[in-house]
């Protein structure tokens, strides 16, 4: 199922207690619960379907339990802070979240489709291209996947993020300000792009096809990463399976998905079969992931956006096979 990089050194405790001291000791102080965030969509959302975590740790009495999210930022900052311990993210809200200090260890990536982020807007709008966002309200999410995508979009085509009237909003709030034309364009990934795609009203300014790469990560808090490497590894391991089991029977998927997020069968297909995309694709972070990771945190900090030069391999959980 895995390609040599990708292979999880999943239950090898010995040789991950040397790069994770409290490995070891995890090994027989299991934690008594599993504190999951989540995002609508995604492996994860399967796996919270299906219950596969609960029966992978059944048997050692570890129980789970499950907050949702509804952008990386919110879900990052209570992973930080202790009050979750693992949970999914697109690839800018752990630069906020290292920035600001945020107790947390990149853990697994996956990688989704470029076609399913884009920047809508209203059908009848006189904006025809990216260029013509300039001076225009653009909502995102600061801070989200979103971020990155706007920002790559507009240098694409000429501008810079000063360019545009910024709007902070969550994908709830921007779906609303997008209906009551309260802003000009909206920048959003699946299965949020999907739902607003099929309003005859909205039309598709570009996707993120050809302008930036779709790196999602599951993230970990440090604390809960050097206590319980082992058990980390196998959450990714079942998750691994979960994307597997679900890729290749993906009529079950849309349904499941369906009914966990209330996303309708029609448009939850769309979001699953978009270019590229792949549910099994889970793994830890290989130099490559690394390095994407690393040039966008060099870029974010250039542009002001983030406040610190960030070294992303510090906080690159070292359980990965060599």
């Amino acid at each position: 199922m895995f390609t040599r990089r990708q292979t999880l050194s999943l239950f090898g405790t010995a040789a991950l207690a040397a790069t994770l001291p409290g490995i070891a000791r995890a090994a027989s102080e299991p934690p008594k619960e599993l504190r999951l965030g989540w995002q609508k969509g995604g492996v994860l959302a399967l796996a919270k379907a299906t219950g596969a975590l609960e029966k992978r740790f059944a048997d050692r009495g570890i129980s789970i339990t499950w907050a949702e999210f509804s952008s990386g930022p919110p879900l990052l900052e209570a992973l930080g802070a202790g009050a979750i311990d693992f949970g999914p993210t697109g690839d800018v809200p752990p630069l906020f979240a290292q920035a600001a200090g945020g107790n947390l260890i990149y853990a697994g990536t996956y990688k989704g489709s470029s076609a399913g982020s884009a920047i809508l807007v209203h059908k009848d709008s006189p904006i025809q291209s990216v260029a013509d966002l300039k001076g225009k309200r653009v909502a995102f999410k600061r801070g989200s996947s979103a971020h990155n995508f706007t920002v790559k979009a507009l240098r694409k085509a000429g501008l810079g993020i000063t360019d545009i009237e910024a709007a902070d909003l969550s994908p709830s709030d921007a779906a609303a300000a997008f209906a009551s034309n309260q802003i000009d364009a909206w920048s959003i990934w699946d299965p949020y792009f999907a739902v607003a795609e099929k309003d005859p009203g909205t039309r598709v300014l570009t996707t993120a096809e050809g302008i930036v790469d779709s790196w999602s990560y599951f993230l970990s808090n440090g604390d809960f990463t050097a206590a319980h490497g082992d058990v980390l590894g196998e959450i990714l391991d079942e998750l691994a399976k979960v994307g597997a089991a679900a890729q290749d029977d993906l009529d079950r998927t849309v349904a499941a998905l369906s009914k966990i997020t209330g996303v309708p069968e029609d448009i939850q297909r769309v979001a699953l079969t978009r270019k590229g995309f792949s549910l099994a694709d889970v793994s830890t972070l290989g130099p490559d992931t690394v390095a994407y990771q690393q040039a966008l945190a060099d870029e974010f900090f250039q542009l002001q956006i983030i406040p610190k030069q960030l070294t992303v391999s510090d906080i690159v959980w070292k359980g990965r096979a060599s």
